[in-house]
């Protein structure tokens, strides 16, 4: 039973009602027992009446529910409220993917007091539904969100918390990956590979020499910690670096990693220093997904770890690799081989087009070139390239109102600009002309993009839909 108060007509009315269900297994109704009436016309003597009347029924020793005969200690006190929908979903997603038996056996190996496997949740929930620092974590729990199992949380525990994640990833994604392979039914037989930067909003690079201090995310753009993923000692990541994707080399910052299946589910992450290149990381990678004995791997990746090196490693142990390739080769811009072959084109469902070019007969190394055309791109790339174009004409004849210095300065300008110098030649008199050569080259690139393989069963289409999927 409760009190249930309904309005009408601008009124609020007091009733006793009770719960019950229509039938076996019917929906829950509330059933009327007594009507008091307004609210605001209540009569207060007749409520303590009432009440009396309930105490004459309860056991001896029971405290009365008014003890002083006061209708005023019915009257609640609001103590607070916590968000449970958002981390109770997210719990079980946690259950799921069995991350708590993953870290029990984990941390069974380990002599902890701290509830580790609750504080890394903390962590994970806070970051999805209310991204701040591992500080921030104390307030959250405390006060807005209710997580099972953890009532409150102080940030030295977090702390604590993190040293394991960081001694511990390794077996974590291991562990966690052969749970979930069986749960999606993963296939990893292709992986997709590739990184991604985050960046720092500080000043100052880490120090090479490992210091104990805290080199987490708690400072920068809304990133993860950079600590959680770096084994053994601490390794200084953040780093400046010139290949910037987020294009702020003047901030310090982080690589990122991943491995995923064809269905985009992640099969392993990495956390490398700021200044690591892409063409760098291909035997780390190799080695690590090597360990966890996957089978026969078709790695794909874009055209920054492409390279003569990688290429081989990455065909280790009967593996095979589909990867971007360069469009221009060398200072001059020369094209590749596989560009300046003829051949037919044959045209998939998706509107790509798409021919495979032979090249390097007889190389030691079995590679595939796929050349693929993307008709509604090179539309765009054409146009783009007009207006460009367009624009260097306008700034070379206004080249000729110019005299002296002036001049002078303006042409340099010009053959320096990194997008309408691209279309400019100098004459041997040292006049700046259009370099229609150039532009005529840069045509027949318009859409396409090309794409070599190690894999000798692959069809030339599924080379090209595995490299348009990452």
């Amino acid at each position: 039973m409760y009190l249930r108060v309904t309005k009408s007509g601008g009124h609020e009315y007091v009733s006793l009602a009770e719960s019950h269900r229509d039938g076996v297994g019917g929906q829950s109704r509330a059933r009327i027992i007594y009507n008091f009436g307004r609210k605001d016309k209540l009569d207060v003597d007749e409520l303590k009446r009432l009440i009396g009347s309930i105490e004459r029924f309860l056991p001896e020793g029971v405290e009365p529910l008014v003890a002083d005969g006061s209708f005023e200690r019915l009257v609640g006190e609001f103590v607070g409220a916590k968000r449970l929908g958002e981390t109770h979903a997210l719990d079980g997603v946690w259950g799921r993917l069995g991350l708590p038996g993953v870290l029990g056996k984990l941390l069974n190996e380990r002599d902890f007091g701290a509830p580790i496997e609750r504080l890394l949740f903390a962590l994970v929930a806070q970051r999805a539904i209310n991204p701040g620092s591992k500080l921030a974590v104390e307030a959250w729990v405390r006060d807005e969100a209710y997580i099972g199992g953890l009532p409150e949380v102080e940030v030295q525990q977090l702390y604590r918390a993190m040293d394991f994640l960081l001694e511990a990833h390794d077996d974590i994604q291991k562990e966690v990956y052969r749970r979930v392979s069986n749960l999606f039914n993963l296939e990893v037989d292709v992986l997709f590979i590739d990184t991604t930067s985050i960046y720092f909003e500080i000043e100052e690079e880490d120090e090479d020499a490992a210091d104990g201090g805290d080199s987490d995310g708690d400072d920068n753009n809304g990133a993860v910690g950079a600590d959680t993923a770096v084994a053994g000692d601490a390794v200084a990541l953040r780093k400046r670096s010139r290949h910037s994707k987020d294009r702020r080399p003047d901030l310090p910052q982080a690589v990122i990693g991943f491995a995923v299946t064809r269905g985009g589910i992640p099969v392993r992450c990495w956390v490398w220093p700021g200044n690591r290149v892409d063409v760098s990381l291909i035997d780390e990678i190799k080695r690590d997904l090597n360990e966890w004995k996957l089978g026969r791997i078709v790695t794909v990746m874009d055209t920054g770890f492409n390279s003569a090196a990688n290429r081989k490693v990455l065909q280790g142990a009967g593996d095979a690799f589909i990867i971007g390739e360069r469009m221009r080769l060398g200072p001059d811009g020369k094209l590749p081989e596989a560009l300046q072959r003829a051949g037919r084109y044959q045209t998939l469902a998706s509107g790509l087009r798409i021919k495979e070019v032979s090249t390097q007969q007889g190389s030691v190394v079995a590679r595939r070139f796929v050349v693929v055309m993307n008709p509604e791109q090179a539309q765009r790339d054409q146009l783009k390239r007009d207006d460009i174009v367009m624009e260097a004409e306008r700034r070379l004849a206004q080249l000729q109102q110019l005299d002296g210095k002036a001049h002078s300065k303006a042409a340099c300008d010009l053959r320096a600009h990194h997008v309408f110098g691209r279309y400019v030649r100098q004459t041997k008199t040292g006049k700046l002309k259009l370099d229609k050569s150039k532009i005529a080259l840069e045509a027949k690139l318009d859409g396409k993009y090309l794409i070599s393989s190690s894999d000798p069963y692959l069809s030339a289409e599924e080379i090209a839909l595995g490299y348009k999927i990452l």
